[in-house]
């Protein structure tokens, strides 16, 4: 019996679930996404994510890949089908065959976030960026933003009693930008820790606010102590953006 792997391209409004990860008595994205797999294609359907969203965070952005034992499908027909039995904060964006041994968490080469902050009220946008009534000094965080790419072990950025075999990550960029009355900050890594930036951000803006130097980034990622961290910026304001792939291991 032949099985058929295809990776499934999502984004999300992450502000009804508790994260991406199926959680025994919590909503997550990943149980909507299989129950309605499941309904539709009639069979039992696992989804292996890139990667995990805490509670709260979006995604522009987010790959997951599932195997169906049945006839292959139309990926087209089943795009149309997911987004109209979907909720309206779920949209599904394209469905592509891959090699069967293709993985959308192992094989990613890199992943990239923004972190939206707002120094003016939107009601429509609340959701989705972290309020600030002052605005923090841009060149102090860009100052140390730089740091972050000549270090590679962020334990100092990672939730605690985490799992995790490694701390290494390669920071490809991190830099903050104005857009309107907005700051964005943007970065991009072959992999991310849990919570990291968040964890980043919120030291940024210490740094930024003055309540640390540009300096302290260099202690504080030698310390890879957490507690040596800033605060976790609120999960709002995150979003996944991209995750990138090698085209090899797409089929259609």
């Amino acid at each position: 019996m032949r099985v058929n792997r295809y990776f499934i391209e999502l984004a999300y409004n992450g502000t009804a679930y508790h994260g991406w990860q199926r959680q025994p008595n919590a909503l997550s994205v990943q149980e909507v996404l299989e129950e309605a797999l499941r309904k539709l294609l009639r069979e039992s359907i696992g989804i292996v994510g890139a990667g995990r969203t805490d509670t709260g965070v979006h995604a522009r952005q987010m790959f997951a890949h599932f195997d169906v034992i049945t006839a292959q499908i139309d990926p087209r027909e089943l795009v149309f089908l997911l987004n109209g039995f979907l909720p309206s904060d779920i949209a599904v964006k394209s469905i592509k065959r891959v090699q069967p041994t293709a993985h959308a968490r192992f094989d990613a080469t890199g992943r990239s976030y923004e972190y939206h902050i707002a120094n003016r009220k939107d009601p429509f946008g609340a959701a989705f960026h972290y309020y600030l009534k002052n605005e923090p000094d841009i060149a102090l965080m860009n100052a140390s933003a730089k740091i972050l790419l000549s270090h590679e072990d962020f334990q100092c950025f990672s939730r605690s009693n985490t799992d995790v075999k490694t701390f290494l990550c390669n920071i490809k960029t991190a830099e903050w930008n104005v857009d309107g009355s907005s700051l964005v900050f943007s970065i991009n890594a072959n992999r991310f820790l849990r919570n990291m930036v968040r964890a980043i951000v919120g030291t940024l803006l210490e740094i930024g606010f003055k309540k640390r130097k540009v300096e302290d980034m260099e202690r504080v990622i030698m310390s890879k102590d957490r507690s040596q961290a800033g605060f976790s910026a609120p999960a709002h304001g995150l979003f996944l953006t991209d995750i990138q792939y090698p085209s090899n291991i797409f089929i259609d």
